[in-house]
C-alpha cells in the first residue's frame, strides 16, 4: 500500500488541486487477478469523496482472458452513456501517473456477497426486483455500439469458448465420462450464433453490486468481449451462481421469465427460456473445467492453497448440473 499512497496522492493533486489528500486507504477482498484499493478523496472545502482504485499488480505478467483495466474502464464508460448502472469513472492511469494498468472509479455503495443478498431481510425487496433489473442491464449492455468499444476487443461465440475449454479438458487427460457426454450434447445441439454484440462475460452474483433497492451496480468488467447475446443470459442461470437456492433459475433470486421480460421491455430481443438452455450448459461446462483447473493447480503444488482444492472438488456439481440440464431439468 505504501508504494502506491504517493502516486495515488500526486495525481488526485494534478486532477482535484493541490490540498487533495488520500485517507485510508484500504485493499478490498475479490478479485484474483486484479487490485482493488478503496479511499477517501479530502479536498479543500469539500465534503470527503469515497473512491476505488482498480489495478493490476506491478509483480504481474499474466493477463488470462482478462481485457486489460485500460479497455475496461473505456466499456464501462460505453455502458454508462445508455444507462446500464455501472460506477463512475473518475480518471483511466497514463504511465507517467506511476499506478500501472489502473483506473479509478466511484465508489458505490451496496453488497456484493451472494449469501448475504440471497438470505438477509435487508435484501428481501431487493431479491423481488433483482431478476427483472438484471434483465434491464443486460439488454442495455448488448445494446452498446460496437464502434464506442476498442478495436482490439476480443471475439468469442460459444463454439469458439467450447474448443477452448475442450482443448484444456483434453490437456488434463482426464477420464471423466459427463464431461465427454456434455461435449457430445452441446455440439449436437449448437444454436445458430445472432449478431455480435458486446458481452459483459462474467454477469452473476458477486460481479452485482446490490443495495436494499435492487441492483445498484454491474461491475467486474475484464471479461467482457464480442460474442452472442444469450452467453450473458445463461451464465447468471447456471446452478453454481445460485449459491444453494436451487428453485430460483437466476441467480438464486428469481426466475427466468423475469429476466427476459426485464430484458425484453429494456428493448432485447425476444427470448423462449429454451433459447438459453444451451448457454446455461456451455455456462456449467466451462465452470466445471475451470475447478480442474483449479484441482490441477492444488495437485501438482503449482498453488496448494486450500482455497484451490475446495473449488477444485466442485468440477463434480457441475457434472450433477450438466446431467440435470442434458436431461431438460434446467431447475435443478
Amino acid at each position: 500500500m505504501t508504494a502506491l499512497v504517493a502516486p495515488l496522492t500526486r495525481l488526485m493533486q494534478i486532477r482535484f488541486g493541490p490540498s487533495a489528500e488520500v485517507h485510508a486507504m484500504t485493499r478490498l477482498s475479490g478479485g484474483a487477478s486484479q487490485e482493488t484499493w478503496g479511499f477517501n478523496l479530502h479536498v479543500s472545502g469539500q465534503s470527503p469523496r469515497a473512491l476505488i482504485l482498480r489495478r493490476a499488480p506491478f509483480e504481474s505478467s499474466a493477463k488470462g482472458e482478462a481485457i486489460g483495466l485500460v479497455k475496461e474502464a473505456q466499456i464501462i464508460a460505453a455502458a454508462a452513456q445508455i444507462g446500464t448502472p455501472v460506477p463512475e469513472i473518475i480518471h483511466v492511469c497514463l504511465p507517467e501517473d506511476g499506478l500501472g494498468d489502473a483506473f479509478i472509479m466511484a465508489h458505490v455503495a451496496g453488497q456484493t456477497i451472494a449469501r448475504k443478498i440471497l438470505r438477509d431481510e435487508e435484501f428481501s425487496l431487493a431479491r423481488r426486483r433483482l431478476a427483472f433489473q438484471c434483465g434491464e442491464s443486460l439488454a442495455k449492455i448488448h445494446q452498446v455500439g460496437l464502434f464506442h468499444l476498442p478495436q482490439d476487443l476480443p471475439v468469442s461465440h460459444g463454439l469458439d469458448q467450447l474448443d477452448r475449454y475442450e482443448a484444456i479438458f483434453r490437456g488434463f487427460d482426464m477420464h471423466r465420462p459427463v464431461f465427454e457426454l456434455a461435449l457430445a450434447w452441446l455440439r449436437e445441439h449448437a444454436p445458430a450464433p445472432l449478431p455480435t454484440t458486446l458481452v459483459h462475460g462474467d454477469f452473476r452474483n458477486g460481479n452485482l453490486m446490490v443495495n436494499a433497492k435492487g441492483l445498484a451496480a454491474v461491475l467486474d468488467w475484464e471479461l467482457a468481449h464480442q460474442g452472442d447475446p444469450r452467453e450473458d443470459l445463461g451464465w447468471i442461470c447456471v446452478n453454481s451462481w445460485r449459491f444453494g437456492i436451487r428453485d430460483k433459475r437466476v441467480g438464486g433470486f428469481g426466475s427466468l421469465e423475469e429476466l427476459l421480460a426485464g430484458y425484453q421491455t429494456a428493448g432485447g430481443q425476444p427470448f423462449e427460456p429454451s433459447d438459453i438452455t444451451w448457454f446455461q450448459a456451455l455456462g456449467s461446462f466451462k465452470w466445471g473445467i475451470m475447478c480442474l483447473i483449479m484441482y490441477q493447480a492444488f495437485a501438482t503444488k503449482a498453488d496448494p492453497s486450500i482455497e484451490r482444492a475446495m473449488i477444485g472438488r466442485r468440477a463434480s456439481e457441475a457434472e450433477i448440473d450438466l446431467l440435470n440440464l442434458i436431461e431438460g431439468r434446467p431447475h435443478a
